[in-house]
């Protein structure tokens, strides 16, 4: 059993934000940062069975930025 799962997450090309989970091929995206966390916790019990679930959900927002000099 997982304890807890750490997702990446980006702003999206299209909009909105992508997020990965680290160490497991679970994707998703949405529009707004609440419609994500529903869409996360949806893929991840898709994902483990109910006995398997991660206790934790850890949320890491990386935002790429180039600045000139």
């Amino acid at each position: 059993m997982q304890n807890e799962i750490i997702f990446y997450i980006e702003d999206s090309l299209d909009g909105g934000f992508e997020a990965k989970a680290l160490g497991f091929p679970i994707f998703t995206e949405a529009e707004t940062v609440e419609e994500l966390k529903t869409n996360i916790r949806d893929a991840i019990q898709c994902h483990f069975e109910k006995n398997d679930l991660p206790k934790i959900i850890k949320l890491h927002f990386v935002r790429e930025e180039a600045i000139a000099l």
